[in-house]
C-alpha cells in the first residue's frame, strides 16, 4: 500500500517532434538522459506500462498502486511540429474492441509561441463521407479542422470522439484516462527516410469519430482561458475517473486541500515552488516536478514560495 506523500520521477519519451521546452526546464534533473532526439513527453503520473513514473527509491509507483486506485495518468508535452490528427474510443467501443479503458482528456496550456495552436473538432458542415474520401485521398484535413489559436493559461476538455491534433510550439499538461489507445487518422503526409509513413487506423477512425455539430463546439470543450490570471482556486473539470483543480498562490500563502477519497491524489507544480505539509512530513515541488498522495492522507497543507500555481488531480 502506498503511504505518505511521494515525489515522483517521470519516464522522458523522445520524439521526433518534441521540442526544447521540457528538456530545458529538467536540464538540472540527475534522471534526464541525453539523447539525439527531443523531449516531447514527461509521463509525470502513470502506472501505465507504457510511460510507468517512479518513487524516489526507485520502484516503479505501479508496485504499489492499481488501477482502481489511479484510473488517470498525467503528462507534460512539448512540441516542435504538428502531431498526428487523431482519435480516441470511448470505454465501450475501447472495452469490446481493444479489451482496454477508453481515452477522454484535457488540456492545460503552459506555454505556447505566438500563433501556435490546436486542432481540435470539425467544421460546421463536415459529414463522415466526405471525411473519408478526403483521407482515402490523402488530402490536407486540416481544412475540414477546427484551428484555436492558444496562450498560457488555455484550457481544453477532449472527449472520446474528439477528432484532434496538438500543433507545434506548445507546452501542455494532459489529464487523461489511463488508456494508450489512439486511432491516427493523418499524419501531414509525412514520409521516413524510406519514404514510408506512419501507420493509419481509418476503419477503427471512422467508428469512433463524432461528427454532430453539437460536439464539436468551444461550449463542448469547456474551454477557458487564462487561468493563471484567476485569483484562488478554480474546479476545472469532473469526468468519473478524474477531477482536476488548479489554483495560483501569492508567495507565503497557504492553501489546504482534502483528499476525495475516491481516488489517490496527485499535485503537479506549473509554476513557482511549493512546500507540501502532511502530518509530520514535508517536501518540495518546483515546477514541471509532480507527487502523489496516499489515500490515508486526509488534510494536506501547501504553502507558496513565490507566485505558484499547481494543479490538483484525484
Amino acid at each position: 500500500m502506498l503511504r505518505n506523500i511521494h515525489k515522483l520521477r517521470p519516464t522522458f519519451v523522445y520524439k521526433i517532434w518534441g521540442g526544447v521546452k521540457l528538456e530545458s526546464k529538467l536540464k538540472e534533473s540527475q534522471s534526464l538522459s541525453a539523447s539525439n532526439n527531443p523531449l516531447g513527453e514527461t509521463w509525470e503520473v502513470s502506472i501505465h506500462p507504457d510511460g510507468p513514473c517512479f518513487l524516489e527509491d526507485g520502484s516503479m509507483l505501479s508496485e504499489h498502486v492499481d488501477q482502481k486506485q489511479l484510473p488517470y495518468l498525467i503528462k507534460f508535452i512539448d512540441t516542435s511540429e504538428n502531431l498526428s490528427v487523431q482519435v480516441h474510443p470511448n470505454d465501450d467501443y475501447a472495452k469490446r474492441v481493444e479489451k482496454g479503458s477508453g481515452k477522454t482528456e484535457c488540456w492545460i496550456i503552459t506555454e505556447a509561441q505566438a500563433g501556435a495552436g490546436i486542432y481540435l473538432g470539425f467544421k460546421k458542415g463536415i459529414n463522415p463521407s466526405d471525411f473519408k474520401d478526403a483521407v482515402l485521398k490523402s488530402e490536407d484535413l486540416s481544412a475540414f479542422l477546427q484551428f484555436h489559436e492558444v496562450s498560457s493559461g488555455d484550457f481544453f476538455y477532449v472527449p472520446a470522439g474528439s477528432v484532434h491534433a496538438i500543433g507545434e510550439g506548445v507546452t501542455l499538461l494532459e489529464v487523461q484516462q489511463s488508456s494508450g489507445i489512439t486511432y491516427r487518422v493523418w499524419d501531414w503526409n509525412r514520409v521516413d527516410k524510406e519514404g514510408k509513413g506512419r501507420e493509419l487506423h481509418i476503419d477503427k477512425a471512422m467508428d469512433v469519430l463524432n461528427f454532430d455539430e453539437n460536439a464539436n463546439t468551444l461550449e463542448f470543450f469547456k474551454t477557458k482561458k487564462e487561468l493563471f490570471k484567476m485569483s484562488g482556486c478554480e474546479s476545472i473539470v469532473e469526468h468519473r475517473d478524474f477531477n482536476v483543480d488548479l489554483r495560483n498562490m501569492n508567495s507565503g500563502e497557504k492553501s489546504f486541500i482534502k483528499n476525495s477519497g475516491k481516488y489517490l491524489t496527485s499535485l503537479v507544480c506549473l509554476k513557482g515552488e511549493l512546500t507540501i505539509k502532511v502530518e509530520n512530513e514535508e517536501k518540495t515541488l518546483k515546477a514541471y516536478e509532480s507527487m502523489i498522495i496516499s489515500d490515508t492522507i486526509k488534510d494536506i497543507e501547501i504553502l507558496a514560495s513565490g507566485s505558484s500555481s499547481y494543479v490538483v488531480v484525484n
